[in-house]
């Protein structure tokens, strides 16, 4: 299972999600689907998008889990 540590990069950047949501050019809904894990997929230049506005690695926000 893929964790999604969103929240943690958030608060390091004090960037609020909508803030982050505009920067990225997606909306609040999506953000939140993918803050809370219930995404099925992520696109890379999303992903992209995310760390250079947060300035972290793929890594910094997602973690691999063996317990579901």
């Amino acid at each position: 299972m893929i964790e999604v540590n969103l929240d943690v990069a958030l608060a390091k950047k004090k960037m609020t999600s909508g803030e982050l949501a505009e920067r990225v050019g997606i909306t609040q809904a999506n953000l939140s689907i993918l803050k809370t894990g219930k995404a099925k997929a992520v696109r890379f230049s999303t992903l992209d998008a995310i760390c250079r506005e947060l300035d972290c690695q793929p890594g910094d926000i997602l973690q691999y889990s063996s317990a579901e």
